[in-house]
């Protein structure tokens, strides 16, 4: 038995080199294949949609002077529907959408068909494994983010189920802080009511009326505005969406009047 010893101590060393060796290469593979590589027919199917949306929506934009002239920087939006990041990328200031990535769940790409995938494709996905650890995913868009492309984050991480706001992780603010760039609030209001997570397909139309899609940008943050501390700026990022949601949840019934009040 004593002879055989050494042996077996040498096959899980070897296996444990094994293990890391694979591990590695397995890092690797996801730094090549993170960010999703944009192609030609990912931006003419993005600008039909945008085309799409404006002739059967009544879309507009509230606050897109917020956005940074320069990149880099993140944006923190709530999420309504499938496409609430490319309504975004829409008001955009000029030549940014080359730049802009996005955190994405990772099922996106296996358990949505090949809309999840276009999605991913056009956002330039980094996929984020949201019932796992997210860290590596956080590792990566920082890394991004540091090389000057702009990073769609969506704090709730998943779709509303009931059009109103969930509870708001830190991630689009730890972000942020650690890449040392401005934090982007975005509130969408209106993309629930067209194209629930409960409906296979947008319902644009309410008969012959189009429904209203606003967006809303606010002033940039700053991590140095709330000592660096993530949990401090997700608060007041979610306090902003709040009051945003308080006002403008319904733009169906609410808009006009309180843009006139």
């Amino acid at each position: 038995m004593a002879e055989n010893k050494p042996d077996n101590m040498a096959s899980v060393s070897g296996t444990a080199a094994e293990k890391k060796v694979s591990h590695a290469d397995h890092h690797k593979a996801l730094d090549e294949k993170y960010p999703t590589k944009r192609g030609f027919w990912d931006v003419v199917a993005k600008n039909g949609f945008l085309l799409l949306t404006h002739i059967f929506c009544d879309m507009k934009c509230i606050g897109k002077e917020n956005f940074p002239k320069n990149n880099p920087y993140v944006v923190a939006s709530n999420h309504q529907s499938y496409p609430d990041g490319v309504l975004i990328i829409d008001y955009l200031p000029k030549g940014h959408f080359k730049w802009m990535c996005c955190l994405a769940a990772s099922d996106l790409e296996t358990d949505h068909g090949k809309l999840g995938r276009l999605i991913m494709r056009v956002g330039r996905g980094i996929a984020v494994d949201r019932y796992g650890n997210p860290v590596r995913g956080l590792i990566k868009a920082k890394k991004e983010v540091e090389q000057g492309n702009i990073c769609f984050v969506f704090p709730e991480g998943t779709r509303t189920h009931t059009g109103k706001l969930a509870e708001m992780k830190d991630g689009a603010s730890y972000l942020a802080i650690k890449a040392n760039v401005p934090l982007v609030p975005v509130y969408i209001a209106g993309a629930y009511q067209i194209w629930p997570r409960t409906s296979k397909h947008p319902h644009p139309l309410n008969g012959f009326h189009r429904r209203k899609i606003r967006i809303y940008v606010g002033e940039p943050m700053y991590g140095k505005d709330f000592d660096n501390d993530a949990h401090k700026m997700t608060e007041a990022l979610s306090e902003w969406m709040h009051r945003q949601e308080d006002m403008y949840w319904d733009p169906e019934t609410n808009y006009d009047r309180k843009r006139k009040s």
